[in-house]
């Protein structure tokens, strides 16, 4: 073979390796190509690494990477969000649930389960989850009508007031979006209002229509007998500074509860306390014949306390005890060291308080015994544990009707 011939075969050779080589340079880029655009269809979170491409398809390169790099930086955006909407979410008071077109829960935060008491929601019939008739209802109506329908329900068996917003979720037909709220704490705040709205008009009345029928008696000739003129004028002084009281204490309990007063908390002998409050009652106790004890341990440890407001609690807890103890029973007032507190206690021998009024005892307004005369206002127990829970502390009470009653409260220890 002549050397032409064997450099032509040569050449042909090296071409045909070139072209191989090329061709599978070529071929390789462009499998990388497709994987990277699959990646990018399946929305994958990374941007594709692509190899070195030949010169022939750069520009395809830089389109192809800068399309992975878009896409990457638009699911982080997107993780981002969704991240947020799921924190927000879960931290909601109010229940969302999401309902597919065959009525089962997709979705359903915290509140929601919290809600309806029913955990984990999610892959439940919507039905399951909700178990109120009227609920389920106004779900179906929104469904049937295509519009926002809304419901509120008093759940007895939970003592929970529920309202429902239905909405039908456009981005999928047939399903539904619902928004839950427990309005129980608002349902509670409306009926303290009209409970101290009725109980101050109660309150307000009856000394009202005495002080107006002593004033009709004065009128139509009272004045003209001396001495049934003193009774009478000595009774409606009695009223006034009932009224003068009662007002004085609505005002002490509204600032109180909004927080407007200052307490000059100090390193206090709660013994000293104890020894004043019963000081100021002795006299009250003798005139009603009951026996009024103080009883504490001698190391008592200092408490943190505003010592006339301490003072005032006690004075309020023991006049309670000396109306409804009868006359030969005896109020006990004591103090002991409990961990990092003192718990300061008044425990008398009287009538006692029914079990089913045990919750509402330091409710505003709420007596025990409205035929009792001279019961007050309703008002002392009341300030005496917001007092009690300025201070750091707890207040409780522990009775049985016939066997006397415990009011007992806690200080926190002086550092």
């Amino acid at each position: 073979m002549n050397n032409p011939s064997v450099l032509l075969i040569a050449v042909l050779l090296m071409t045909t390796l070139w072209i191989s080589w090329r061709w599978l340079s070529l071929r390789r880029a462009i499998e990388n190509f497709a994987h990277a655009i699959r990646r990018a269809a399946n929305e994958e979170t990374s941007p594709l690494e692509i190899d070195t491409a030949p010169r022939e398809i750069d520009s395809l390169s830089g389109a192809v990477r800068a399309l992975t790099i878009s896409q990457h930086n638009r699911q982080l955006t997107l993780q981002a969000d969704h991240d947020r909407l799921a924190a927000l979410l879960d931290q909601m008071t109010d229940g969302v649930l999401i309902a597919d077109p065959a009525g089962r829960v997709t979705f359903a935060n915290p509140a929601a389960e919290r809600i309806f008491d029913i955990a984990p929601a999610t892959g439940r019939s919507l039905v399951e989850v909700i178990r109120q008739h009227q609920l389920v209802t106004t779900w179906r109506t929104s469904l049937q009508t295509g519009q926002l329908q809304s419901e509120s329900v008093e759940l007895s068996t939970r003592n929970q007031y529920i309202q429902l917003i239905v909405l039908p979720d456009r981005d999928n037909p047939g399903g539904s979006l619902l928004l839950a709220q427990d309005l129980t704490r608002v349902r509670q705040m409306e009926t303290i209002r009209r409970d101290f709205v009725s109980n101050l008009s109660h309150e307000l009345r009856t000394p009202l229509a005495s002080l107006k029928a002593l004033t009709e008696t004065l009128n139509e000739g009272a004045l003209e007998d001396p001495p049934a003129a003193r009774r009478f004028l000595q009774r409606i002084e009695t009223e006034v500074d009932a009224l003068t009281q009662m007002a004085a204490e609505l005002l002490d309990l509204s600032r109180i509860e909004a927080g407007q007063i200052t307490l000059n908390l100090a390193r206090t002998d709660p013994a000293r306390l104890l020894r004043s409050a019963a000081e100021r009652m002795t006299a009250q106790a003798a005139r009603a014949a009951v026996t009024l004890r103080v009883d504490y341990p001698a190391d008592l440890p200092p408490v943190l306390a505003d010592a006339p407001r301490i003072e005032q609690v006690l004075v309020n807890l023991i006049h309670n005890a000396v109306k409804f103890t009868p006359p030969g029973g005896e109020i006990r007032l004591s103090a002991s060291h409990e961990d990092n507190s003192v718990q300061i206690s008044v425990r008398d021998s009287g009538a006692g308080i029914p079990e089913e009024s045990l919750p509402r005892v330091f409710e505003r307004f709420y007596q025990v015994d409205r035929s009792r005369t001279g019961s007050g206002t309703g008002l002392g127990l009341a300030i005496v544990r917001h007092l009690v829970e300025a201070h750091g502390g707890k207040i409780s009470v522990k009775s049985r009707e016939g066997e006397g009653s415990l009011f007992f409260f806690t200080l926190p220890l002086a550092k």
